[in-house]
């Protein structure tokens, strides 16, 4: 290796290390191979380790017995490379952190006569889309309260039938296919919407009016949707005294690290608000540094096509590679984007929010820590489950049948959550094809470390086989509820829940803290299946109502349903092929 080294070349690329056995053990960058490599080294009196480095990398150099590297192009090439290499090999000394793209950002094209809003992932094409976001959680919620406050286009590509729909029947749109509002009007409602979509405490103000005119008028079922939103809104909104001037957008990026793992943590400032904040907890048994941290969080966030919408990145400290990210992240948005690193003021109370909660991430990493080695411990699993699932499936009567998936890691992660809707009609069939659909997207989610079946020895045999079907080896508990006479008892601390295994029934006290955290993760995905399988049976059940007080019976409802198929196809239908399908004139 030693020769190697010495005729390495003074261009830009990637270098590899390798131990004995030939398994890779760091990827890494640099300007230069030569005098990056080098620096690794003690060359006198024979080959060591620098003593410089950190005690991570002093170790790896100690495993390291061969050497590789790629020449490329430029330094920036040399980033793009080292990262995708990173992903793909997954070496043992270099930091893996998941990425991104899966936050929405919420997007409006001005330029179009009846713009609308919709949610994306990555960048659209146009010259006069205004984009929001990226919301880690309540993207869905914000975008869906918009369209409940507005009358504006409500669905994609109604607009092209020329012809109003049912929205418009139900006071939701005013029929711009119609020629019923004009192209300025129409504006106007975009530019009220866009102020509540700005500012979350006036879109909040706007949902609570309508709820309470719900309220007001008896109708619970409506404001109760209106009060759930609400709360999502709620709990995704961080509000906070610091006062940015010139309505900056930022995005914030802190590390903290301890001895055993490290937090990433990213705050969005949209308008001079905080729209957002996510996190990323990494393994630190090395001990990361912190450069490799802040240049990997930043290149991870920003290598995808997703609209880059801040106009700078304020860092909490600065770290050795920031002046190539900005490089990067300039090329890839087009517009010049600046890293700060501010002492004091209002940017720095930002930092000081962001740390805040990366304290608090730590404490609960340490309180999930204990109550997760304790489940490994008398629960006899394979591995600690730092992922679950849990599921559960709810119907009535075998009507609108529907189940629910839950994640947890390091607390609940409702950006995880999942809806099924699914066609068997007893509750085996129904579990049976909740886990199969499960099973068939581990391409797309890998399988967690631990499931959670709402049900007994019965389900949780069937779980078995379903994952052995699929050559997947998951640990998987079943929580049977207890019952006092018909009733099902849920309250945790007084249950007297059975517990199963793949070894068998473990007896818990009502008090242990095994069987309480199992109820709360039961519990919760009870709670997720009972309030869609009711949006589902309130959607349709609207549905009905409103086809009736157009003078369709429950009888024609039905027929229209043979006809077309599905609620959306009667309402996107027009009203003479309706009419033409019951044979009678439709009220207005």
């Amino acid at each position: 290796m030693v020769k190697k080294i010495q005729n390495l070349p003074n261009e830009p690329g990637v270098y590899q290390y390798f131990d004995e056995n030939g398994r890779l053990l760091y990827v890494g960058k640099a300007k230069s191979l030569k005098k990056r490599v080098k620096s690794y080294f003690s060359f006198t009196p024979t080959l060591q380790p620098s003593p410089k480095l950190s005690p991570r990398i002093y170790k790896m150099i100690l495993e390291a017995k061969s050497l590789d590297y790629i020449i490329v192009r430029s330094e920036h090439d040399a980033l793009i490379l080292e990262n995708s290499l990173i992903k793909q090999l997954k070496p043992k000394y270099n930091i893996l952190l998941r990425d991104d793209k899966t936050y929405p950002y919420i997007y409006i094209d001005l330029k179009d006569e009846f713009p609308r809003f919709e949610l994306t992932r990555r960048v659209q094409k146009g010259s006069f889309i205004k984009y929001f976001g990226p919301f880690t959680t309540a993207g869905r919620d914000i975008l869906n309260a918009l369209y409940e406050l507005f009358p504006l286009v409500q669905k994609k590509g109604y607009l092209k039938g020329k012809k109003a729909c049912l929205f418009y029947q139900i006071g939701k749109c005013l029929a711009p296919c119609e020629g019923k509002i004009s192209s300025s009007e129409y504006k106007k409602l975009i530019n009220q919407a866009l102020e509540n979509l700005k500012d979350k405490r006036l879109l909040l103000k706007s949902l609570e009016e309508k709820m309470l005119k719900f309220a007001e008028n008896e109708l619970f079922e409506e404001a109760a949707k209106f009060r759930d939103t609400i709360q999502k809104i709620k709990n995704s909104t961080i509000f906070s005294q610091v006062d940015l001037k010139n309505s900056e957008n930022i995005d914030i990026f802190t590390v903290t690290t301890d001895q055993t793992k490290a937090i990433i943590v990213k705050l969005f400032v949209r308008e001079g608000k905080i729209v957002s904040i996510s996190n990323n907890i990494v393994k630190n048994d090395f001990g990361i540094s912190k450069d490799e941290l802040y240049k990997s969080a930043i290149y991870e966030f920003y290598k995808d096509d997703k609209p880059i919408v801040a106009n700078s990145i304020v860092v909490a400290e600065d770290f050795e590679e920031i002046d190539l990210l900005e490089e990067f992240i300039k090329e890839k948005s087009q517009k010049a984007v600046k890293f700060i690193v501010p002492k004091r003021g209002p940017k720095r109370e930002l930092i000081d929010i962001a740390l805040k909660n990366a304290k608090e991430i730590i404490l609960q990493k340490e309180r999930d820590e204990d109550i997760l080695n304790l489940l490994k411990s008398r629960l006899k699993l394979n591995a600690t489950p730092n992922i679950i699932e849990a599921y559960d499936n709810s119907h009535l009567q075998g009507s609108y049948p529907v189940g629910s998936k839950v994640y947890y890691q390091n607390g609940f992660v409702k950006s995880k959550y999942r809806h099924y809707n699914l066609t068997s009609l007893d509750e085996y069939a129904q579990m049976r094809e909740l886990l199969t659909k499960r099973c068939e997207s581990f391409e797309k989610e890998p399988p967690p470390d631990l499931w959670v079946i709402d049900g007994g020895e019965t389900l949780l045999k069937l779980a078995k086989d379903i994952v052995k079907s699929f050559g997947v080896d998951i640990d998987i508990v079943a929580i049977s509820k207890e019952k006092r006479g018909k009733r099902t008892v849920r309250s945790k601390g007084g249950a007297k829940d059975r517990i199963y295994t793949l070894d068998g029934e473990i007896k818990l006290s009502e008090n242990d803290k095994v069987l309480q955290f199992i109820q709360k993760l039961r519990d919760e995905t009870h709670r997720f299946a009972i309030k869609f399988h009711r949006s589902q049976k309130l959607k349709n059940d609207k549905k009905i109502s409103l086809l009736q007080k157009r003078g369709i019976g429950k009888a024609k409802v039905k027929k229209l349903l043979d006809y077309f198929g599905t609620f959306e196809a009667i309402e996107k239908a027009g009203e003479e092929e309706i009419e033409k399908v019951l044979k009678i004139r439709i009220n207005r």
